[in-house]
C-alpha cells in the first residue's frame, strides 16, 4: 500500500514579504518522513480569507492530511480558524474546553484574560484540539486539516501532539552516493537505472569542488534491500568515482 500523503499550507503576509523565514516546512518534511507519510506540496498564501478558504478547499480534497501554520493568534489579523470553519461549512464561536485552558493558563500567569486572548479559544464546533505544551493556546484538526501556530516552537510542539493520532505508512529511506563526474556524463546511466527501479526515486546534487564537477546522487525509498541493491549498482557504473 503506498503512504498516505500531505500538503503544508503556510499563511501569513511575513512570509510572502520575506520580513520572516519560514522554519516550520523544513521541520514537517522532517518529521512526516519518519512517520511514513509523504509531503507532496507546499503553497504558502497572504492574510486573505478568500485565498486561504480556496487553498484548504484545494489540499483537502487532494491528500490524505493538510498542515496550516500561522494566523491562530489574537491579533486582527489572526483569521485562519474562521477560514477554516467556513470552508467545511461548520459553526465557530469560544469554545468552553479552549477557553478554560486558556483561562486556567493566564490566572496562573497572573495576566488578564482579555478579550483578545479569548479569540484564542474560537474553534469550530467539531474539531478536536491539539495540544500545546508551549503556550496552552490549542490547535484543532478539522475534518483531514490540522491548524497549528506559526511560531516554529509552538508549531514543533504541535506537531508531536497530533502525529501519534495518524496511521503512517513505512518511513521513506535513502542512500548518498557520491560521484566525481559532470552531470551530462552521468545522465544516462543514471536515467536508465531509474527507469529500472521505478520503485525508488533518483535525485542528482550538483557540485564544483576544487574545479572538479560531481554530483551526489540520493536513493529514496522505503525498502532498505532496493535501495542497497541500487546504491550497489550505481557505484559499479561508476566505480572509479564513487
Amino acid at each position: 500500500m503506498p503512504n498516505p500523503t500531505a500538503a503544508m499550507l503556510v499563511i501569513g503576509d511575513e512570509i510572502l514579504s520575506g520580513r520572516t523565514r519560514d522554519a516550520n516546512m523544513h521541520h514537517l518534511a522532517g518529521k512526516l518522513t519518519e512517520h511514513g507519510i509523504d509531503l507532496k506540496e507546499v503553497r504558502v498564501v497572504s492574510d486573505d480569507a478568500a485565498a486561504i478558504e480556496a487553498a484548504v478547499k484545494t489540499l483537502s480534497d487532494s491528500f490524505d492530511h493538510v498542515f496550516t501554520s500561522g494566523g491562530i493568534g489574537p491579533t486582527h489579523d489572526d483569521i485562519t480558524a474562521d477560514c477554516i470553519a467556513r470552508a467545511f461549512d461548520d459553526h465557530i464561536d469560544i469554545r468552553d474546553d479552549a477557553y478554560a485552558l486558556l483561562a486556567a493558563h493566564y490566572a496562573r500567569q497572573g495576566h488578564e484574560f482579555n478579550a483578545s486572548r479569548q479569540r484564542m479559544a474560537r474553534i469550530p464546533d467539531r474539531a478536536t484540539l491539539i495540544d500545546n505544551p508551549i503556550s496552552v493556546a490549542p490547535g484543532f484538526t478539522l475534518e483531514n486539516v490540522h491548524v497549528m501556530a506559526g511560531v516554529p516552537s509552538v508549531f514543533k510542539a504541535m506537531v508531536d501532539s497530533v502525529l501519534p493520532r495518524l496511521t503512517g505508512g513505512a518511513p521513506l529511506l535513502s542512500r548518498s552516493i557520491r560521484i566525481n563526474r559532470g552531470e551530462g556524463d552521468i545522465a544516462g546511466p543514471l536515467g536508465q537505472l531509474a527507469n529500472e527501479n521505478t520503485d525508488l526515486s533518483f535525485g542528482s546534487y550538483p557540485f564544483i569542488q576544487n574545479g572538479i564537477f560531481g554530483a551526489n546522487i540520493v536513493i529514496r525509498g522505503t525498502d532498505a534491500a532496493r535501495l542497497d541493491a541500487a546504491a550497489k549498482s550505481l557505484s559499479q557504473l561508476f566505480s572509479e568515482d564513487a
